[in-house]
């Protein structure tokens, strides 16, 4: 198949939704204004004004009308479609009512669940090089972890106007474009209905947004994106959740090193802190808001090249692999995002060339950094944690 023959074949999955979408959404935000569905500015807000957070009421409607539309549901699709309503409704309440974190984790085990017992959504095996895991405990144990941790892991980088939905529409394009390499039809068109109908809702979410994707729109395209994952995957031969993880290396990096530097902090797991990828982006290297988002989308991007380039060549992909994996790790030592003492490249690099400088085993931004941070206390508009900016 060409590559003419193949867009014109996507062209209809990816633009139905996306125009329902682009439709749904001024309605969207005209329904949240009338019943007081906004987030409110306080001095840990980043927008001004009354901003509308159920936009991902269009996301959602916009994919499940044109899933009616153009295909041909399965019990395994249909056990998903049920699922993601859990999680859909559950952040839906959140946004109204302002759940607590318990509440919503209900709904997210409840449609994990769901969509393992009816959608028989479940790793088959776990293989480690040699090793192959069948063990149906491990097995499951992972499956479930994965589907609850990449839904909050999408939830957790909505910080920034636009950051959880292009970096999902970029994931779900990655997965359709692996599914299609894999001869896979129903992982091709259901990514290019979920990115279609991100799509038509960036416009108006890219910095300064008009309307928030709210935690129902970021935690079910979390699910949504976990789920697809699972469904390309499991059956691989090679290293079960080795692509997906590459395509989704930034929610699910960001979420681990922020549950490591909060536990190294005594701080709890849910306590909103500032160390998250695009709080050091914006504030601590001052990057702004959108170059902040666009640097984001570009290395989701490199991570997302990494898998489709492994799926080819194994050797020109671990090459790649690596280099973003040890770039990465010097950002993070760099910056302090860990911690300020852990910076093992850098104090290895120190050893053998004598840079960078390295102070008495801080990083050399730290001083810059509390700075920052006392700045950013004194002001009215700042970055924050997701739930904050959107409540």
């Amino acid at each position: 198949m060409n590559l003419m023959s193949l867009t014109k074949g996507a062209f209809p999955y990816f633009v139905l939704p996306f125009l329902i979408s682009l439709c749904l959404v001024p309605i969207c935000k005209k329904i949240g204004l009338n019943l007081g569905i906004y987030a409110v500015e306080n001095k840990r807000t980043v927008h001004q004004g009354r901003i509308v957070r159920i936009g991902g009421v269009a996301i959602y409607m916009a994919f499940l009308a044109s899933l009616t539309i153009l295909y041909k549901v399965d019990d395994t699709v249909a056990a998903l479609a049920v699922g993601g309503f859990l999680v859909f409704l559950g952040g839906l309440l959140d946004d109204i009512y302002d759940l607590s974190p318990k509440k919503k984790l209900l709904f997210q085990v409840a449609a994990s669940v769901f969509a393992m017992t009816y959608g028989k959504l479940n790793l088959e095996q776990i293989q480690f090089f040699d090793v192959t895991i069948t063990n149906p405990v491990v097995t499951y144990g992972i499956t479930f972890l994965w589907l609850v941790g990449v839904t909050n892991a999408i939830n957790l980088i909505d910080g920034l106007d636009g950051l959880s939905c292009g970096i999902s529409c970029i994931v779900t394009l990655t997965i359709g474009l692996m599914g299609f390499f894999m001869g896979r039809r129903d992982i091709c068109v259901l990514a290019l209905l979920l990115s279609g109908a991100i799509a038509g809702f960036l416009p108006y979410n890219f910095h300064p947004a008009s309307i928030f994707v709210g935690d129902c729109g970021a935690q079910y395209l979390g699910f949504s994106i976990a789920c697809l994952s699972l469904l390309g995957f499991k059956t691989t031969t090679i290293i079960t959740l080795g692509f997906p993880i590459l395509i989704l290396f930034i929610p699910i990096s960001d979420t681990l090193i922020a549950i490591l530097r909060r536990k190294l902090k005594g701080q709890k797991i849910s306590e909103a802190d500032r160390g998250h990828l695009h709080h050091i982006l914006m504030i601590k290297l001052n990057l702004g808001h959108k170059r902040t988002v666009l640097i984001l989308y570009v290395v989701t991007l490199l991570f997302a090249s990494s898998a489709v380039l492994s799926y080819f060549n194994g050797r020109l992909g671990l090459i790649l692999i690596l280099i973003l994996l040890v770039g990465f790790d010097i950002f993070i030592e760099f910056t302090g995002m860990i911690n300020p003492s852990f910076h093992p490249l850098l104090s290895l690099s120190y050893r053998l060339f004598k840079h960078p400088k390295m102070i008495h085993g801080m990083d050399p931004l730290d001083s810059d950094y509390l700075k920052m941070n006392e700045m950013y206390d004194n002001q009215t508009g700042t970055t924050v944690e997701i739930g904050d900016q959107e409540k």
